[in-house]
């Protein structure tokens, strides 16, 4: 008797790869360190360098938040194909 193998789904989905991204921008972002190291232009007197860094701590926050959804929201998608619980 000849069995069928088990069809998956690929591993490398165009989410999974929205998630990375999300995750990756602020490594990035912080380390290029040539694109912000600068006084200006200042805001409310606090200089570039300083206030860039301090919104990438913000962005940060809501990319990752936006990673975790989509991961849920994945890991849901492929239990629910799977027929079965998250893992």
């Amino acid at each position: 008797m000849s069995e069928v193998p088990e069809v998956r789904p690929p591993v490398v989905t165009p989410v999974r790869v929205v998630i990375a991204l999300c995750l990756l921008a602020p490594f990035v972002a912080m380390l290029w360190v040539g694109s912000y190291a600068k006084t200006d232009p200042a805001f409310i007197g606090i200089p570039f360098f300083y206030w860039y860094q301090m919104l990438w701590v913000l962005i940060s926050t809501a990319l990752t938040m936006t990673a975790y959804k989509l991961w849920q929201r994945d890991q849901r998608a492929r239990a629910s194909q799977k027929g079965g619980a998250p893992e």
